[in-house]
């Protein structure tokens, strides 16, 4: 039996390039891949029983999401950010939440309240960290989406995708885990009152409060110049 990627069309090899990369983006949002370890390429296509073409392709596609650095000699190894680095996406994406968030309150009808409230709900519940990750990007996507900005969506996306690896130490630890709690209630109730201001200051408050404790795992294990 043809697994997902094998399929009898003229798109194979795009579709096996695609679940390769779906593959590895996974195992390097959970940490399987730690940043600054090297993916070797033989490797990978042995374990997933590829040939290496749709490995190198899908590598290039994790390069251009960021999660992934290609060097001439080298090859590739995972994207290991900096704290400048990091702290500068996260400004930015404090920055692009908070508008998204803005624009979305007035757009937010009862029936993504009660979607919030759901996704919310199954977040306290949840003790799989990698289902927490999933459902707390649900949850900031929900609020996003009420506005129809596909860009400014695909822009935040992408840099979510890239602090992943770092936020999910962060929220390993329960201390953390109920302070984001406490985050998201207070995002919904400014949701629940459509109120624009508060929506968006929320919104940067809860991701100010992340980054700002997540730079703490990040900063002991840089070199000392």
């Amino acid at each position: 039996m043809m697994s997902d990627w094998q399929l009898s069309s003229d798109n194979v090899l795009q579709t096996r390039d695609g679940y390769v990369a779906e593959r590895l983006r996974r195992a390097i949002l959970r940490g399987e891949f730690k940043p600054g370890q090297r993916l070797d390429q033989n490797e990978i296509a042995e374990l997933l029983g590829v040939s290496r073409s749709p490995v190198r392709e899908a590598l290039r596609t994790l390069a251009a999401e960021g999660l992934v650095e290609v060097y001439p000699h080298r090859g590739a190894v995972v994207a290991e950010l900096s704290s400048a680095e990091f702290e500068e996406i996260s400004i930015i994406r404090v920055m692009l939440e908070g508008m998204a968030a803005r624009l979305a309150a007035p757009h937010i009808d009862d029936d993504r309240i009660a979607l919030l409230k759901d996704i919310l709900a199954e977040l306290d519940n949840t003790t799989d960290l990698d289902r927490w990750v999933e459902l707390n990007r649900r949850f900031h996507n929900a609020i996003y989406q009420a506005v129809h900005r596909p860009r400014l969506l695909s822009f935040i996306e992408n840099l979510r995708i890239t602090m992943t690896p770092y936020i999910r130490q962060y929220i390993a630890s329960d201390e953390h885990l109920n302070a984001a709690r406490i985050g998201h209630r207070r995002i919904l109730e400014a949701c629940i009152n459509r109120d624009e201001k508060l929506t968006q200051e929320e919104i940067e408050r809860h991701l100010k409060d992340v980054y700002e404790e997540a730079l703490k795992y990040l900063a002991p294990n840089e070199p000392e110049i």
